[in-house]
């Protein structure tokens, strides 16, 4: 893959290869969104998953753990996977995501998180616009937001044995903004790396473009839950 600085220093030219990778990337994204909140349901509503995931105390960490061999290995052996193996490992890591984030069910009421999803969806586009369209180098934002999200990672972990309402109140504030943040980046980042690629939409290219996929996936799901968390009436 392109480094930061050869991306940045590159500028983006449209071609009909670029736009129907571009599509790719938010047309992979939202399939992956979709696996993801027709698991959640379908997971809250069967009380025989339920009891697998949350009625045994390893089950749950075995889920996280097989998110995050399933991200990493994606990350470190993209370039070494085919594309159908990398896209099934995609389309996996979002079932399992759904089967962990069906928790929200139990947690909120179903119209608070409809209503989070579409504030979500919203500010999402919002943002990915700017980072598409926008002339301006956001790779400052994008350092920036990443340093913000460690602390962010530590605040939480605090608040873990504080338990301080308040502090939990603003550090939602705060990972909607870094989320928004990323996103905006990531999206103007993912396009520059596409159109770096040139004119043939290669194995290598449909592989970047799915990476760039997971990348805004994970952007909206962490932003959605942020965002849930302010909005917050539980059930």
């Amino acid at each position: 893959m392109f480094n930061e600085e050869e991306l940045s220093s590159y500028t983006i030219v449209e071609s009909d290869v670029t736009r129907k990778l571009m599509r790719n990337v938010y047309g992979w994204m939202t399939l992956a969104l979709a696996l993801t909140g027709l698991m959640a349901y379908y997971t809250a509503h069967s009380e025989v998953l339920l009891n697998m995931i949350f009625g045994n105390p390893y089950a749950i960490w075995i889920l996280f753990i097989a998110e995050l061999v399933l991200v990493l290995v994606l990350s470190a052996r993209i370039d070494k996977l085919s594309f159908a193996t990398a896209g099934l490992m995609f389309g996996g890591y979002s079932i399992i995501n759904g089967m962990v984030l069906s928790s929200i069910f139990l947690v909120y009421a179903q119209q608070t998180i409809t209503s989070a999803f579409f504030v979500t969806a919203g500010m999402f586009a919002a943002m990915a616009l700017i980072g598409s369209f926008t002339k301006k180098d956001l790779s400052g934002i994008g350092r920036f937001s990443l340093m913000a999200l460690i602390g962010l990672l530590i605040a939480m972990i605090v608040n873990m044995f504080i338990m301080n309402s308040m502090f939990d109140f603003i550090i939602s504030i705060i990972g909607v903004v870094i989320f928004a943040g990323l996103t905006t980046y990531d999206a103007q980042k993912i396009k520059q790396m596409i159109q770096m690629y040139g004119e043939v939409a290669d194995d290598t290219a449909k592989k970047a473009a799915l990476m760039g996929a997971l990348s805004l996936y994970l952007d909206f799901i962490n932003l959605f839950l942020y965002i849930l968390r302010i909005f917050g009436r539980r059930n």
